[in-house]
């Protein structure tokens, strides 16, 4: 019998693209099975709009391996980057190697298989320069790990410039619950994107003292990004401009 920690793994397949689900209906990832390194999901990819503020040659914290999707894409794109994953199931774990190609650890790669609330909490202060959070369960209710006391831990945890992107999914009351413990956590230094098409909401936290963007240097990063990367950037830089509301010429953050 499967301990409530370990949920039933399946998988389904349509149109080319391989999801991963714990025994119920909500996708907990997915892997077009032509094109593993790309990002799939929408959310997914904009989890990486930290690469806005950040150069790519970063100390990079994931916690939830999902179907890897995050992970198959900074290791290939991202050379630079050493990546740390978090994933508290060995049953996800092994399907993700067996599945989703998950790539082999190395010494940019490493693979831990503990609680992630744990984990951060134990991490030095400063280890990392990059946060990606990802952490719900079967019945995708709301993050796993959602307490201010959390959200502390991953502040702690990131270095003096450092930032978070975290993925909030569930109703209403979940999602302004969530985001007022990051704002908190994080001194008000956050910016939540439009909600994608399927209801994610990626927000990202900034640690360190607040800085002036420039838009214009902004739009030239992000065009380079989605050059070399394929990523979507401009379209968050476009949102971005549209939380601003004003078109100055710097936002703070």
């Amino acid at each position: 019998m499967a301990h409530p920690a370990e949920p039933p793994i399946t998988l389904s397949e349509m149109d080319g693209v391989r999801y991963l689900h714990f025994g119920s209906v909500w996708v907990q990832g997915a892997m077009r099975i032509r094109e593993p390194i790309r990002i799939e999901i929408e959310y997914v990819r904009q989890m990486m709009a930290w690469l806005l503020f950040l150069g790519e040659g970063q100390r990079i914290l994931q916690l939830g391996l999902g179907a890897g999707a995050l992970t198959r894409f900074c290791h290939a794109r991202l050379p630079g980057c050493s990546l740390t994953v978090v994933e508290c199931s060995t049953q996800v774990v092994a399907a993700v190697r067996r599945h989703f190609k998950l790539p082999r650890e190395d010494a940019r790669l490493r693979i831990v298989v503990d609680d992630a609330g744990r984990f951060v909490q134990s991490a030095g202060a400063g280890s990392c320069d990059v946060l990606q959070v990802d952490l719900y369960d079967q019945h995708a209710r709301g993050p796993v790990l959602d307490s201010e006391a959390f959200y502390r831990a991953c502040a702690r945890s990131l270095g003096p410039a450092g930032v978070m992107t975290v993925n909030l999914f569930g109703d209403g009351h979940h999602f302004a619950r969530s985001l007022a413990r990051i704002s908190e956590a994080f001194g008000g230094r956050i910016i939540d994107f439009p909600a994608t098409e399927a209801g994610n909401v990626v927000v990202l936290a900034f640690k360190g003292p607040p800085i002036d963007v420039d838009w214009t240097a902004l739009e030239a990063r992000a065009a380079q990004l989605e050059r070399s990367l394929g990523l979507e950037t401009r379209a968050w830089v476009a949102a971005l401009k549209q939380i601003a509301g004003t078109p100055i010429s710097a936002f703070r953050v």
